[in-house]
């Protein structure tokens, strides 16, 4: 006879969280990806926040940290570290509009 199989940790997690619970810890996770991100751009294209000559020390450091930015700042940062931004739309459903994708800004 096989032994029950335990759930993992993040099953016992998430099923210990309500709904609302469960909703905002995927909102946080997804800031904390998105920091990550920044702070990786930035290091991908050899620069630490020192050597960012557009903002402070400080503000580059507040702006990877932050769980929203703007477009004007994002844009302002990704032009400091020497990268183009391009935001795109799509439709989500597979059929839709043939996947057409349009592009609403580029630098």
């Amino acid at each position: 006879m096989k032994p029950e199989k335990k759930p993992d940790f993040l099953n016992r997690l998430s099923a210990s969280l309500s709904e609302k619970g469960r909703e905002n810890a995927g909102k946080q996770a997804e800031a904390m990806l998105f920091q990550i991100k920044l702070a990786e751009l930035r290091k991908a294209m050899g620069l630490r926040q020192e050597d960012v000559e557009t903002f402070s020390q400080s503000s580059l450091s507040k702006i990877e940290s932050r769980a929203d930015i703007k477009i004007s700042t994002l844009r302002e940062y990704l032009d400091s570290i020497g990268m183009q931004l391009e935001i795109k739309a799509r439709p989500r459903k597979a059929g839709a509009a043939k996947k057409k994708e349009y592009v609403l800004l580029k630098t």
